[in-house]
């Protein structure tokens, strides 16, 4: 990654962390995904586009409402948990750059994009995204995150995460809308954001692969300091959690129509 505003421009990759995000970070409680289907998105005569899928996570847990996804991801590593995880699922992956993605004209009914967006290369992106969806086509943009200054567990475990990787720009979030980046202005229209407070039930163990998993830690650091890591953490958590507890988070969504 180049963006100097993610980690210092800090090299990070997402395969290196693949099993542990497969294992702890499928964990969008239900509510996420029903405001989604209120909204009439994702749902069973629609043709959507995951693009940064990861393992999948979007697409599995929304198959279920009928829409046929495809999900495609720079990460081979991650694609492949994907398959595993999806299998007997009719969802078909790609491993691919978002950039280079070439479907035909008019091929999408909703474009969804969850915990991702800002990776990407906007200016190529968006034009890609005009001409593959389907005449007032969606782009769905998704985040959800912890919110450090109001939960006393994440904010601990937060600043052990720094400890460890002081560039690490992922951390001390706070509840505001998805930025979209304004060449989207030409050719979609913001028609629905919300932002949301939501607990999300973990133990010990799951809190701990979930930080694990996180850019900050599986993504980028040296197995070494990975393992003293999750030394320190799991002891830390020890002392302040209990062994099962809920970690209060925000879910933020944008939704983009697109223009005719």
């Amino acid at each position: 990654m180049v963006d100097k505003s993610i980690d210092g421009s800090k090299s990070f990759d997402w395969g290196r962390t693949s099993e542990d995000y497969a294992k702890f970070r499928d964990i969008y409680p239900h509510e996420f995904y029903k405001r989604i289907i209120n909204r009439g998105l994702c749902i069973k005569g629609q043709n959507v586009l995951d693009i940064g899928t990861g393992t999948g996570v979007i697409p599995r847990n929304m198959a279920c409402y009928g829409a046929k996804w495809i999900g495609i991801d720079i990460s081979e590593n991650q694609i492949q948990q994907a398959k595993l995880l999806s299998k007997n699922m009719n969802i078909a992956y790609h491993v691919l750059p978002a950039e280079k993605i070439n479907f035909p004209d008019n091929s999408f009914d909703v474009i969804t994009a969850c915990q991702c967006f800002w990776y990407f290369d906007h200016a190529a992106l968006m034009p890609k995204f005009f001409r593959m969806l389907k005449p007032n086509g969606k782009i769905l943009v998704l985040y959800m995150a912890w919110l450090p200054f109001k939960d006393k567990i994440a904010g601990a475990s937060e600043k052990l995460v720094l400890k460890y990787n002081p560039e690490w720009s992922g951390g001390g979030e706070t509840m505001h809308p998805i930025i979209i980046p304004e060449c989207y202005n030409e050719n979609f229209e913001l028609v629905f954001h919300e932002e949301y407070q939501l607990n999300v039930h973990f133990t010990r163990e799951s809190w701990n692969g979930r930080m694990k998993a996180c850019r900050g830690v599986g993504a980028s650091l040296s197995a070494q300091d990975i393992a003293s890591w999750e030394e320190e953490h799991m002891d830390l958590l020890s002392e302040i959690a209990p062994e099962e507890f809920d970690i209060l988070h925000y879910a933020a969504t944008a939704e983009l129509k697109r223009k005719v």
